[in-house]
């Protein structure tokens, strides 16, 4: 999963496994290992119905619902946005990069702007 943070903007990118991880278990998560302590950013399926933030202890949680979840492992729907008060959401999935780039992209959506 990747994060994005800009100002009051937190984007998050999911692969294919990640995007079936969540819709299986309801959680998915990645983490960063700094020196002291590691940053976490989890998606959560919860029973709100928007998009919510939270920071706690160094860790990003996003929550879902069930139905955006759903949707989104089994359509062709590309994401959800939202707004947790000052923070600006976006959960999307993650495509192969029309350009080139040494990132491994064999996890992430076909790009459906690519003519394969």
């Amino acid at each position: 999963m990747k994060i994005r943070i800009k100002d009051n903007s937190v984007r998050l990118r999911l692969t294919m496994s990640e995007i079936d991880k969540l819709g299986n278990t309801g959680e998915v998560a990645s983490r960063t290992e700094f020196i002291n302590q590691p940053f976490v950013y989890r998606i959560l399926q919860t029973d709100t119905e928007e998009l919510i933030a939270s920071f706690v202890e160094n860790e990003i949680v996003i929550g879902m619902s069930a139905n955006m979840v759903k949707e989104l492992v089994a359509t062709e729907r590309i994401g959800f946005d939202g707004q947790s008060g000052p923070v600006k959401i976006l959960v999307e999935k993650d495509f192969a990069c029309i350009d080139n780039t040494l990132e491994d992209q064999s996890d992430n959506f076909p790009n459906p702007n690519l003519k394969c």
